[in-house]
């Protein structure tokens, strides 16, 4: 199993934090992991890019065309990633409008669960429920349950949920 994934967004959206329950999942099923990260002026609402590399890869960069999924958490990045994805690649995008790629509107999602940062796992878990990842539903809770912090679990699994309920 091979997948090269980027995921998007601006700083405090939690693109890092998706970035490492991703690469959690992949560790505990024991298959190799490369993550690299790319901050703009994340603290203030710059844009961050992490890539992820599942199986064996020599470098974690994601070059042009080829990414297999994109995970965008801010819209308005897709069109300075969009070279990255290769041709049938699949976006999964937080977006309240249609358009292309798998859209759902993750940050209202995340409003009415009473934390915004949560948009990030809305976003996964459409992801999950659309099978672009490697991964399973229990793989990404586990990882879940792993990383975030013991107070803020339940709430990250809710949001989680939502997603994979599109």
């Amino acid at each position: 199993m091979k997948q090269q994934i980027i995921v998007s967004g601006i700083g405090g959206q939690g693109v890092l934090f998706l970035t490492r329950v991703i690469a959690q999942a992949a560790v505990n099923r024991g298959t190799p992991v490369l993550t690299s990260e790319t901050h703009g002026m994340a603290q203030r609402g710059g844009t961050v890019l992490s890539t992820i590399k599942i199986g064996n890869f020599a470098s974690p960069l994601v070059r042009t065309g080829q990414a297999d999924i994109g995970l965008l958490l801010w819209e308005a990045n897709l069109p300075v990633h969009q070279s990255l994805l290769r041709e049938n690649g699949v976006w999964i995008i937080n977006s309240p409008v249609a358009g292309s790629g798998s859209r759902i509107d993750a940050a209202q999602i995340a409003r009415e669960l009473g934390n915004p940062v949560l948009s990030n796992l809305v976003l996964l878990g459409l992801a999950v429920q659309q099978q672009a990842l490697f991964c399973s539903a229990e793989e990404c809770a586990e990882a879940i349950k792993q990383l975030a912090p013991k107070k803020f679990i339940e709430q990250n699994l809710e949001a989680f949920q939502k997603g994979m309920n599109g």
